[in-house]
């Protein structure tokens, strides 16, 4: 015991028959997530492998790993809570507007912007292809690909990788104030490790991004630390509005434009 060193005292060895890895923690216990977060928490960015198609990727690893009935009862419950989460399920409003149609709104306006971004990019509205929830947790998932390029203008991030950090830590810090702890762990597992690769990738091998990426991050959570439900929030009804008045009739607040697209550019995929 004394040549223990101190940090290494209070190890137990756990006896097991499974001829496998096995935890307490279902993450762990999943390969192809252990494979994801070796790889893309250690890898270099690259055009041959787009740092989009992690979030994918992630997203349909969770789907399989995640207790979706505890998520279900989870939701249930907060329902019985929040009159105005109860709302919002109940109205199960789904965007179906087009890109196009963003056009015909005011330039600077919110949906304007957006609009320009689709078509100059050549992107879709949808992050992920519309589909009909069966389950609470599919409308907030839905809602939540649908919204997301939108917490992006709304937040002050740009569409730049760094410029990913700011809504991601806005909803890692608003999350929790308006959902029970152990749903917002369990809805916020994306963002989680989403977040964290982009910080870790940035911290190993674009050292000189870096403070640009801990500006972001933190921006991104004063920003979900001020604000109301951003998971909640229905752009859609201020698209007409100039960025300052929706964010103000979204409860966006503390959101301010940093641009991180210099910092982003040490990054091989976006040079």
């Amino acid at each position: 015991m004394e040549d223990t060193p101190y940090l290494m005292r209070g190890i137990q060895t756990v006896e097991t028959e499974s001829s496998t890895l096995v935890s307490s923690s279902p993450y762990l216990n999943e390969p192809r997530l252990r494979d994801w977060i070796a790889t893309h928490y250690l890898r270099r960015s690259g055009r041959d492998l787009p740092t989009t198609s992690d979030a994918y990727k992630l997203h349909r690893i969770l789907s399989e790993v995640q207790d979706m009935d505890r998520i279900e009862a989870l939701f249930t419950e907060e329902r019985r809570r929040s009159p105005d989460l109860d709302r919002w399920f109940s109205d199960g409003f789904v965007s179906t507007y087009t890109p196009e149609d963003l056009l015909t709104y005011p330039e600077g306006s919110l949906g304007y912007t957006f609009g320009r971004y689709l078509v100059d990019n050549q992107y879709q509205v949808d992050i992920v292809p519309r589909f009909e929830p069966k389950t609470q947790y599919q409308y907030y998932a839905l809602r939540s690909g649908q919204t997301h390029d939108l917490e992006h203008i709304v937040c002050g991030g740009g569409f730049d990788i760094l410029g990913e950090l700011i809504p991601y830590y806005a909803r890692l810090s608003n999350v929790p104030r308006f959902l029970s702890a152990e749903l917002a762990g369990m809805v916020n597992a994306g963002q989680l490790f989403g977040s964290t690769r982009i910080m870790m990738r940035t911290g190993l091998h674009y050292q000189q991004s870096y403070p640009m990426a801990l500006k972001a991050a933190q921006h991104g959570m004063r920003v979900g630390e001020a604000s109301g439900p951003i998971f909640m929030a229905r752009y859609e009804d201020v698209f007409h509005l100039p960025i300052p008045e929706a964010r103000a009739a979204l409860g966006i607040r503390e959101a301010v434009e940093l641009d991180t697209r210099e910092a982003s550019l040490a990054w091989d995929e976006y040079r």
